[in-house]
């Protein structure tokens, strides 16, 4: 257990944040399952909406520290390609 007084504080904050991201990854898995709903569905109109609400989202997450650059990149490359070839 942490002993100086800047290690507990520390841990408090380490604790917030992982919150945060948590909240944020899962905003991001949320709009991301929305898009491979409605390619499920064959709903291409829908996926393409869905998609163009996906992808400041994800952005978003790279700039919030929570995904690297290219993981976000290569996760919207992918959607890209699976609401395209719908």
């Amino acid at each position: 257990m942490a002993q100086h007084q800047s290690a507990m504080k520390r841990i408090r904050r380490d604790a917030k944040q992982t919150l945060r991201n948590h909240s944020r990854l899962s905003r991001v898995r949320t709009f991301i399952k929305k898009v491979e709903a409605a390619l499920i569905a064959g709903d291409k109109p829908g996926a393409q909406a869905a998609l163009k609400l996906a992808q400041p989202e994800i952005m978003r997450s790279v700039t919030k520290g929570v995904l690297h650059k290219n993981t976000a990149a290569r996760k919207m490359s992918r959607l890209n390609a699976r609401v395209k070839s719908a």
